[in-house]
C-alpha cells in the first residue's frame, strides 16, 4: 500500500495543493492588509483632547496605542498636526500621564494646503463681506468659504488664461528662432511681424498677471482665527484652507459624503503637501497611458517575432539561440533595461531627432530628455520577451493537423496563419499580453532614469496641439510610493497615502487585466478546435 502511495505520486499531488494554498494565502494576506490600511483612510476619525497631569492640553487624532518601550502600561500616538506651531505631525503620551480625556463637539479640523491639518477651536472669521453676516463663526465660516471657492475659482480661469497666453507666445518665439536658424535677417519683416505680436501677447499677459496677483490679494483679506488645545491663536486665510470639518459632531450619514468627497478629490484631484495628500489623477492618468501605449508596440512586436520564430524561420543553431536570448531576456533586471532606455532612446534618438527637426531649440532638449514616449518603449522592451515566449507555445500547441489541413484545401501560408492560426492561438497570446501589462505596472527602476517625476507641471494628453506630446515627463503610481514611502521628508505622515496609491496601482492592474481576460474567454469559446 505504502509502494502504490508513492508509486502513484499521491504526495506531490498534495505538495502541489499545499503549494496552491500557500500561494493563495500570501495573496488574500496582501490584498487583506492593504485594503484594510487603504479604505479606512478617509474616514472622518474623531478628535481627542487630553488634559495631561501637569495641566497642558493636547488635540489631536488617535492614531493607535502600544505598550511603552521598556515599561509598563501603554501609550497613544496622537496626529497633532499644525506643523507650523509644533513642527511635527505626530506625538507619544504614555497613559499615565493622562489627566482627562474626552471628544468636544467643538473640536475643528482644517485641511490645508500646507503645513498638514489644524486641530483646534474656531474663534472669529473675518473678511470684506463678513461685516453683514449673522450667526455663529462656524456658520459664517462656511458662507465665506463658498465666497473664496468662487473667487479662487475666477482667480483659476485667468491662470489658465496666463497658460495659454504663454503657450501662444512660446509658439511665436519657437517660430522666430526657427527663421533665424534658417538664416532669414533680424530686420525681416517676418520677424518683425512675429515679434509685434509677441510683443502684444505679452503685454496682454501683464495686465492678466496683475490682475490676478490683485485677486489674490483680495482674496487674502477672508480670514479666519482659531487656536490651538493650549490656546495659541492663530490667523488662516480661507484660501488656504480644503475642507472645515468637526468630526465629534458629525452624523454618520455626514460622514459617508465627508467620505466620498475624500474619494473624489483623490480620483480627480491634484497632488499638494509633496504628494502626501490631495488627489492623484497625474499618477493615475500617467500610469494607464503609459502601460496603454507600451501594449501598443509590445502586442504587435512580440507576436510578428514568435510567428516568424514559431512558423517561418528554420529550425537551426541561429533560432535555438535567439530563442533562449529571449528567454534570458525576460530574467534581465529592469534597471538594466532603463539604463539601455537612457543610452539608446534618449541619447541615442532622441538627441537625433532634436539636431534634425528641433535644431532651432538646442541647446534645450525636446526629445533628448526623458518623456513617456521613452519610458513605453523601455517598458516594451522590458515585456516583450514575456509576449514573443507566451505566443509561441500557444503556436505551438496547435495540432499539427490544422496546419495541413488548412494548406490541403489550397489555402496558402499567409491565410492559415492569419485566418486559423492565430484566432486559435488568441487565448495564449492575451495570456501572454495580461502577463506584460502586470509586470510593467509595478516597474519603477526603468522609469525613475527615463521619465517619471514627483510632480509632472502638465499632462502628456491635453487640449493644446499637437493633443498629445510624448515629449513630456509624467508621475506614476509605482513611482509616487516610491516617492512618497521613502523620500518624504515626513514619511509618518505620508503612511496612509502609501496604502492608498498601493491600493489603486492594484485595481489597476486588476481592472486592465480583467478587461484582457474577458476578452481572452471570448476567444478560447470561439475559437476552439471544435469550431473547425
Amino acid at each position: 500500500m505504502s509502494r502504490k502511495f508513492w508509486r502513484e505520486g499521491e504526495p506531490l499531488v498534495w505538495g502541489t495543493a499545499a503549494a496552491l494554498t500557500v500561494t493563495l494565502l500570501i495573496a488574500a494576506t496582501l490584498v487583506i492588509v492593504v485594503l484594510v490600511n487603504g479604505l479606512g483612510v478617509f474616514w472622518p476619525a474623531p478628535v481627542a483632547s487630553a488634559t495631561l497631569a501637569g495641566g497642558s492640553r493636547v488635540m489631536g487624532e488617535i492614531v493607535r496605542s502600544e505598550p511603552v518601550p521598556g515599561g509598563d502600561g501603554e501609550r497613544l500616538q496622537f496626529k497633532i498636526g499644525n506643523r507650523d506651531l509644533y513642527g511635527l505631525d505626530f506625538r507619544w503620551i504614555d497613559a499615565s500621564a493622562i489627566a482627562s480625556l474626552d471628544r468636544p463637539r467643538d473640536a475643528l479640523v482644517l485641511e490645508r494646503q500646507e503645513h498638514g491639518n489644524f486641530y483646534g477651536t474656531l474663534l472669529d472669521v473675518s473678511g470684506p463681506t463678513a461685516a453683514g453676516l449673522d450667526g455663529d463663526p462656524a456658520s459664517r465660516l462656511a458662507t465665506l468659504r463658498k465666497i473664496t471657492e468662487r473667487r479662487q475659482a475666477e482667480i483659476d480661469e485667468v491662470g489658465d488664461e496666463l497658460s495659454d497666453l504663454n503657450a501662444r507666445i512660446v509658439g511665436l518665439t519657437t517660430k522666430r528662432r526657427e527663421l533665424l536658424h534658417n538664416g532669414a535677417l533680424p530686420d525681416a519683416p517676418a520677424l518683425q511681424e512675429l515679434q509685434g505680436q509677441a510683443a502684444a501677447l505679452r503685454a496682454v499677459y501683464e495686465e492678466d498677471l496683475a490682475r490676478q496677483e490683485q485677486m489674490f490679494a483680495d482674496l487674502q483679506e477672508y480670514t479666519a482665527t482659531v487656536a490651538d488645545a493650549s490656546g495659541t491663536e492663530k490667523v488662516i486665510p480661507l484660501a488656504a484652507i480644503v475642507r472645515a470639518y468637526r468630526p465629534n459632531a458629525m452624523t454618520w450619514v455626514e460622514k459617508v459624503l465627508f467620505y466620498l468627497s475624500k474619494l473624489k478629490e483623490l480620483l480627480l484631484g491634484e497632488p499638494r503637501e509633496s504628494n502626501t495628500e490631495g488627489g492623484l489623477f497625474p499618477a493615475i492618468f500617467g500610469t494607464v497611458m503609459l502601460i496603454f501605449l507600451m501594449t501598443l508596440v509590445t502586442f504587435p512586436l512580440g507576436v510578428m517575432a514568435a510567428v516568424y520564430l514559431r512558423e517561418y524561420a528554420r529550425e537551426g543553431m541561429v533560432v535555438r539561440l535567439v530563442r533562449i536570448a529571449v528567454n534570458n531576456l525576460a530574467g534581465i533586471p529592469s534597471i538594466v533595461y532603463g539604463i539601455f532606455g537612457l543610452a539608446f532612446f534618449i541619447y541615442g534618438i532622441g538627441a537625433s531627432i532634436d539636431q534634425v527637426f528641433f535644431s532651432e531649440r538646442l541647446p534645450t532638449p525636446t526629445f533628448g530628455t526623458g518623456g513617456i514616449l521613452w519610458a513605453s518603449l523601455t517598458l516594451a522592451l522590458l515585456t516583450v520577451p514575456v509576449v514573443i515566449v507566451a505566443t509561441e507555445e500557444a503556436l505551438g500547441a496547435i495540432p499539427a493537423g490544422v496546419r495541413e489541413g488548412s494548406l490541403a484545401l489550397g489555402a496558402t501560408k499567409f491565410q492559415t496563419l492569419t485566418r486559423t492560426l492565430l484566432p486559435m492561438a488568441s487565448p495564449g497570446i492575451m495570456t501572454g499580453l495580461i502577463l506584460a501589462m502586470a509586470r510593467a505596472a509595478g516597474e519603477v527602476a526603468p522609469l525613475m532614469i527615463t521619465g517619471v517625476v514627483k510632480l509632472a507641471p502638465a499632462l502628456p494628453l491635453d487640449g493644446q496641439f499637437p493633443f498629445l506630446h510624448l515629449d513630456r515627463k509624467f508621475m506614476h503610481l509605482g513611482f509616487h510610493i516610491y516617492d512618497i514611502a521613502f523620500q518624504s521628508p515626513n514619511a509618518e505622515a505620508a503612511r496612509p497615502m502609501v496604502f492608498v496609491t498601493t491600493l489603486l496601482l492594484v485595481l489597476i492592474v486588476l481592472g486592465m487585466s480583467s478587461v484582457a481576460i474577458v476578452l481572452r474567454n471570448r476567444m478560447k469559446k470561439r475559437y476552439t478546435y471544435g469550431t473547425f
